[in-house]
């Protein structure tokens, strides 16, 4: 079977999650680390960046509204880096795996924009990857069907003949809706068996 294989990155490949970041910074009081996530830099005011805003305006907006808690707000675009404790390493080696086969390998990830460069260079197993469409840089973000169009139009992908893989039901379903065959991730394990079954990795290869 001849077929790409289009990645998310966050949750599949990449362990990202602010409370990297903001456990340090709350110096292990998790409760009120999660009060500041849930009221003050929530995962909904974050969404702006990953949609093309830069950290300078929305955390300028924040700080106006919460001026006690300044310096945790700036920690967010200042430190992002620090929100990703590394690769998962169990599907980076798949990755690694079809890229040695010769699979066209892509990727679509919402991501901000201003952070996006480090993480390339932090992380050099994304190197195969033919294209990648990050919704910072297009303003527009998963589950928007826009966004995987960007990546078929600029390579002449065919949805019917793409795996994509991501850890969101929502964009899963989005995917499925577009014609790809869309695995819902949730273990390198998992995504290995589904990838054999498929005929694009070879078992234990």
């Amino acid at each position: 079977m001849s077929k790409s294989v289009i990645f998310d990155l966050g949750g599949v490949l990449l362990d990202w999650d602010p409370r990297h970041l903001y456990r340090k910074l709350f110096d292990g009081d998790d409760a009120a680390m999660e009060r500041f996530l849930a009221e003050i830099c929530t995962m909904a005011w974050h969404l702006q960046h990953d949609a093309g805003r830069p950290f300078v305006e929305t955390c300028a907006e924040l700080k106006r509204e919460h001026p006690g808690h300044a310096a945790l707000i700036d920690a967010f675009g200042e430190r992002h880096d620090e929100m990703t404790a590394g690769a998962i390493p169990g599907t980076v080696a798949l990755l690694e795996r079809l890229a040695a086969t010769g699979v066209p390998l892509y990727a679509i990830t919402n991501y901000p924009a201003q952070a996006f460069p480090d993480a390339q260079r932090r992380f050099p197993f994304m190197a195969p990857f033919r294209d990648i469409a990050v919704s910072g840089y297009e303003r527009i973000m998963k589950p928007d069907a826009a966004l995987f169009r960007i990546l078929f139009r600029r390579n002449n992908l065919v949805p019917e003949e793409a795996i994509f893989i991501d850890d969101s039901i929502k964009n899963v379903d989005a995917a499925r809706a577009l014609g790809l065959h869309a695995i819902h991730f949730r273990s390198a394990d998992q995504l290995e068996r589904d990838l054999v079954q498929l005929g694009v990795l070879r078992a234990g290869a």
